[in-house]
């Protein structure tokens, strides 16, 4: 199974990768690597996250506050929002 992100998840993780690169070197790519590892989680198993809306699911890294938002398409999955859990919590609903 493959996976996509939306522009704007693929924003939000570019910016996380900064936000934490800045506070120490070496730990953006450590964020990122943890991003990957959840999405390789997703991937072999879509369907055992909750669900986060009728069409989406939430599932939670293990090291940083962030969860992946997705959907399972018939093309693979798409990250919806790469969000932080301080965040409002549908904030990226309007993406669907």
């Amino acid at each position: 199974m493959t996976f996509s992100f939306h522009p704007l998840a693929k924003a939000e993780m570019q910016d996380a990768v900064e936000y934490y690169e800045q506070q120490q070197s070496g730990l953006g790519l450590e964020f990122l690597e943890e991003m990957y590892a959840t999405i390789q989680r997703v991937l072999r198993f879509p369907a055992a996250w909750p669900q986060s809306s009728r069409y989406s699911r939430r599932c939670l890294a293990s090291r940083f506050p962030y969860s992946i938002i997705y959907q399972i398409r018939s093309s693979g999955i798409l990250v919806v929002a790469v969000m932080h859990h301080s965040r409002k919590p549908a904030y990226w609903a309007d993406r669907l």
